[in-house]
């Protein structure tokens, strides 16, 4: 069965052809002026989600997601973290600073890397994004007026095709805001001449630096050519970011993007997560508390093209869910894997294939993966099953980014019960040595007193395990 995409260029769900055996992804990246928020961990986890899939269908995957280190916010940020500071080496400090805090949140959540050196930052760009900006006007696409250059909207004939709105939508809430230049509402800037306390590059219209739509357009071509297979990003990207890196790289003669795959966006308790509002989550906050399988569990749960809300209520609801598995892994610590096929087993990763294929269904997926589970607790027993069964626990969840790709693996009680992993094995051997001398009345004690705690012991044939609660 082939994999099946919604695009939203034709707003269809197509079977996906990749140009080559190699898939071509770009992702529109970070723009580094703040620490990141969990807005930012769903899109990059749904997109971390998507590679992994590939790579486990046997596809080779050329994945790009790009840095956006030149920006109005982050000249503000500068401007307010270095007063007075030389504003080129200030907008530098910033984006490094932020763009480090970045990738170690990325880290911490276990998505994977772009590949190596394929994380391209906008100001190494800059020489490139002005020779495409001068064949734009060359081609006539584009025009110059008073040191700015603006994309010429009106000579892109299907402006609007992928958020789908016609010119006549498009330019009547579109305005021209004082101290721009252009000649329609619509036209956009591809390069800004410079402003007094603005980083800027020397080009043939002027000092200046260039706009933002331009950036994703030059580094995407650049790296994976003009024709690729995937671009995603966020919803809210659609229009005007997509809709202009489109127009733009057509006016320049390229086919780009075959494929565009949006996440919704993340609400908190159903509102719209603002600073403004009090609640405004990053990822070091959750990460401080859970976690990050937690957090990745309470995003699997809705398919990545629908909004998502985040509570905290709902973040115990995915650690019940996490700790089932946890407590799973802890009984399976022993065993052997191997690869000794077996049907009953094969079916939980045929079905997890089936509803991945269909648009990378991650809820109906999880939902195998704990169907496997209980599969699991019930045949616990069994030595010809089990061994198989684990193998296939592991494969299917580090598709989704869980177990963070090991082959073991430990709950992370951070605390929150009360006890250490020693003390609570400690216990159970006191039990034991309890039981041993028929002494029931303290075993039953020490039982009690661990699931006051929260800690469920089951006793197996193999000895006493135990599950957080």
């Amino acid at each position: 069965m082939s994999i099946k995409i919604y695009n939203t260029l034709t707003r269809n769900k197509e079977d996906f052809s990749p140009r080559g055996k190699e898939i071509s992804m770009y992702l529109c990246g970070p723009t580094v002026y703040d620490v990141p928020h969990i807005g930012h961990a769903r899109s990059a986890y749904v997109f971390d989600v998507i590679r992994r899939y590939f790579i486990y269908k046997g596809y080779d995957v050329k994945f790009v997601r790009n840095v956006t280190d030149v920006d109005d916010k982050i000249i503000n940020k500068a401007k307010e973290e270095f007063k007075g500071g030389d504003i080129t080496a200030a907008v530098k400090k910033v984006s490094e600073k932020y763009l480090g805090i970045y990738h170690g949140c990325m880290d911490a959540l276990g998505i994977m890397p772009p590949d190596k050196d394929k994380e391209p930052r906008a100001t190494d760009y800059i020489d490139k994004m002005k020779l495409f900006i001068e064949g734009l006007v060359k081609k006539g696409a584009a025009y110059v007026s008073g040191g700015d250059v603006y994309f010429d909207v009106k000579k892109a004939k299907s402006y609007g095709k992928l958020s789908n709105q016609s010119f006549e939508m498009l330019e009547s809430g579109a305005r021209i805001s004082p101290g721009e230049n252009k000649k329609d509402p619509l036209d956009f800037a591809l390069w800004k001449s410079a402003k007094e306390g603005e980083i800027s590059w020397p080009s043939p219209w002027g000092p200046g630096r260039p706009g933002w739509h331009i950036e994703c357009s030059v580094m995407s071509s650049d790296i994976l050519g003009d024709e690729f297979d995937i671009h995603g990003g966020g919803i809210d990207l659609i229009f005007p970011h997509h809709e202009n890196e489109i127009a733009q790289s057509e006016g320049a003669g390229k086919k780009f993007a075959r494929y565009w795959i949006h996440n919704g966006l993340l609400t908190i308790n159903k509102e719209k997560m603002a600073k403004s509002l009090g609640n405004f989550i990053t990822i070091e906050d959750v990460l401080d508390q859970y976690p990050a399988d937690v957090l990745k569990i309470l995003f699997l749960q809705t398919h990545y093209s629908h909004p998502a809300d985040f509570s905290w209520e709902r973040m115990e609801e995915a650690k019940k869910a996490w700790e089932r598995i946890a407590a799973l892994m802890r009984k399976l610590k022993d065993v052997k894997e191997n690869t000794r096929p077996d049907k009953d087993i094969d079916g939980y990763r045929s079905k997890f294939e089936e509803v991945m294929d269909d648009d990378f269904n991650t809820a109906q997926a999880l939902g195998v993966i704990f169907e496997l589970v209980s599969f699991i607790n019930k045949n616990i027993e069994n030595a010809n099953k089990i061994g198989y069964a684990k193998k296939t626990l592991i494969d299917l969840s580090n598709v989704l980014g869980l177990l963070k790709g090991q082959r073991h693996y430990a709950v992370e009680l951070n605390g929150s019960i009360g006890l250490s992993d020693k003390e609570i094995i400690d216990l159970i051997e006191n039990r034991n040595k309890a039981r041993e001398n028929k002494d029931f009345n303290a075993a039953d004690r020490i039982r009690k007193e661990l699931e006051a705690k929260g800690i469920i012991l089951e006793d197996t044939k193999k000895g006493t395990t135990w599950r957080v609660k």
